[in-house]
């Protein structure tokens, strides 16, 4: 006979021991036990010790967020998460920009190098298990409602049953993955970000001009992200023989709620190159389901998006105006939802393999 476990750990936000309750089999009773889930991006570690739960989103039980560039390797960041919960997980899921090539996750972005199987002997981890960010991105979008996101853009006779969904994120790249309806939902990890960039004639033109080196590959992530908002804010100025003012993207993001022309311009061109990136990708997965933008960057600007050139751009496809009238776009805070991503997917791949039969 099994008994069911009560076990606690004390959330860091409020000193309150958290329980909570499961009832183990006899097969997997570590089943049931917390584990790490972390969400590592170029500027960020987002880390949360999760319990397992049968329904619903994964249960955060703790979450902290470490800048990057103050530590020199990830195992300190995740050693002082667990010395400041006196945890002691046995797994780790890893959400990380990029793709997992001969054990070593490829991207250029990140502050240190991410080899899961090192990770995992040097935390004395039992196994980490690795998975693309805007993947587990797309897993988190089942918990995503409409009090968690803002439309931008409403669906137009929407289809009776939910369709695809594109989940799209400029932060220090730019991710990209769909997510699939059906029992159970499929997630594909993209790495759509580094499409070559398409531009029109006119002041398009001039600006990836001064982005691009002649006969190079320019992608999309060059100008949609943070330091890629800025490149187009220093190009601009370069065509309009101004000297750049502002040497951080926020900054140019505030200089445009300020009234600054060229600043204002650059998130105008921004979000007209997201629309189009974003109706690129609507059309090749049939996302009637909608597209999310996600990322606090995004977030912050969602009023400059809405008055700019961002929905127009997404429609203007040709005859395909029709059917992107139909797909809904909406911002939304990434925030945690790597982490609850992650930690889904990890869920539901361990159960699946467990299962019988």
């Amino acid at each position: 006979m099994t008994h069911p476990v009560v076990a606690s750990v004390r959330n860091i936000e409020s000193g309150e021991d958290l329980a909570y309750f499961s009832a183990p089999t006899v097969r997997d009773a570590d089943a049931q036990r917390p584990f790490l889930a972390a969400d590592i991006g170029g500027t960020h570690a987002r880390l949360g010790l999760v319990a397992p739960q049968l329904e619903g989103a994964p249960r955060v039980l703790s979450y902290r967020s470490y800048r990057c560039a103050d530590h020199p390797h990830l195992d300190g960041i995740v050693r002082q998460f667990c010395a400041e919960l006196d945890a002691r997980p046995r797994e780790l899921v890893l959400a990380s920009a990029g793709y997992l090539h001969a054990g070593v996750v490829v991207n250029r972005n990140l502050a240190w190098p991410l080899v899961p199987a090192t990770l995992a002997q040097e935390l004395r981890l039992e196994r980490v298990r690795f998975l693309n960010d805007f993947e587990a991105l797309a897993h988190a979008i089942a918990y995503v409602d409409e009090h968690s996101s803002v439309a931008l853009k409403t669906a137009f006779a929407p289809d009776a049953q939910q369709g695809p969904i594109a989940v799209i994120g400029p932060g220090t790249g730019l991710g990209a993955a769909v997510w699939f309806p059906g029992e159970p939902p499929r997630v594909i990890a993209t790495e759509a970000g580094q499409i070559q960039l398409a531009a029109r004639g006119g002041l398009e033109r001039e600006v990836l001009d001064r982005i691009a080196a002649p006969d190079c590959h320019t992608p999309y992530e060059a100008v949609l992200s943070g330091p890629g908002l800025h490149r187009l804010y220093a190009a601009l100025c370069a065509v309009y023989d101004r000297y750049p003012s502002y040497a951080e993207p926020a900054d140019v993001v505030a200089a445009a709620e300020a009234g600054d022309e060229v600043a204002y311009e650059t998130l105008q061109m921004f979000g007209g190159w997201m629309g189009s990136f974003a109706g690129d990708l609507a059309m090749l997965y049939g996302t009637t389901g909608g597209v999310y933008l996600a990322g606090g960057f995004l977030s912050r600007i969602v009023d400059l998006l809405r008055c700019g050139p961002l929905v127009e751009r997404f429609l203007d496809k040709g005859v395909m105006r029709p059917f992107l009238h139909k797909v809904p776009i909406r911002v939304v805070d990434h925030g945690q939802l790597g982490v609850v991503g992650a930690a889904s997917w990890h869920l539901h791949t361990r159960t699946a393999k467990q299962a019988p039969g």
